[in-house]
This record gives C-alpha cells, sequence and structure tokens, in this order.
C-alpha cells in the first residue's frame, strides 16, 4: 500500500507477511509542504484475518520508530498458513484518526532453515574452486623448483 491518504496524512504499509512470522512497516507522513506533523500520540493497530474467515480477526499493536525524515511504526504478526489475509490498519490519536485495508498474499518461507544452505551453495563453491586452483598452483611450483634444483646440481 502506498502513497494512500488516511485523515490528513499520507500512509504507506510495507509488509514481509511470511508463513510463521510477518512483519509489517507503516510509515506515516505528514502532506507536502504541510506543517502538520504526526502527533506524539499517534497509535497504529494491525488487524489481520484470512480472507476465508476460518479464523476469527487478530489485532496487534505496533511500537513507534523515530526516523529522521518520516515516522515508522512496526509490528509482527503470526500468520499460520498460505492464503490471501485481509489487513486492517487503525490510527488513532487525540487530533487525527484513520484506518485502511489491504488484502496481503501469505507466503511460505521456502525451505525454512535449510535457505542458508541452499543461498551459501554458490558461495560454497567458488571458494572450493579458490581453493582447488591455489591447491594446483603450489603443486607447479613445487615442480618447478624440483625441475630447477634438478638442472643445477
Amino acid at each position: 500500500m502506498q502513497n494512500r491518504k488516511v485523515g490528513p496524512f499520507n500512509v504507506e504499509v510495507w509488509s514481509n507477511p511470511d508463513v510463521g512470522t510477518g512483519s509489517f512497516y507503516i510509515i506515516i507522513d505528514p502532506p507536502k509542504g504541510s506543517r502538520l506533523q504526526v502527533p506524539a500520540d499517534m497509535r497504529v493497530q494491525v488487524t489481520v484475518q484470512p480472507v476465508s474467515k476460518r479464523l476469527p480477526a487478530a489485532t496487534y499493536n505496533t511500537w513507534r520508530e523515530k526516523l529522521l525524515d518520516h515516522v515508522e511504526f512496526k509490528t509482527l504478526v503470526p500468520f499460520d498458513k498460505q492464503e490471501m489475509w485481509h489487513v486492517q490498519i487503525v490510527f488513532s490519536s487525540s487530533t487525527a484518526n484513520g484506518e485502511a485495508h489491504t488484502d496481503v498474499p501469505v507466503t511460505p518461507t521456502l525451505l525454512g532453515r535449510w535457505n542458508l544452505l541452499l543461498f551459501l551453495l554458490p558461495f560454497l563453491g567458488i571458494g572450493g574452486l579458490w581453493f582447488k586452483a591455489a591447491s594446483v598452483k603450489r603443486t607447479r611450483r613445487r615442480r618447478v623448483r624440483a625441475a630447477r634444483a634438478g638442472i643445477a646440481g
């Protein structure tokens, strides 16, 4: 969800909804050229529910991170199954309120713990080739030295 107008603010939601734990990053910016600022008492909640409604809606609080150029709220959400999930984001403060809705596909985490090994294989292969090349070069040097010593003696 990008550049969505929620109340007086521009909102972006970035997510990584994986089976297991998904993360949500909610960025709130005042309109360009406005003196308006994100209120210090702004609270953001994320509510998720499978589109199939097989589970009841669950609400999660966020924590605020004040960055140099914008205000960001973060939360972690558990997802139990790969499917479409409805996401509702509710903003509330003493001066502004609003909500936004979207659907996100929850994706599998590929191979889980095996991901690290899978993604390391090319680097391990290159490292193995480098050691093999170094070994061949060292063997050649030894042969050249032995041949020179035989000629000199």
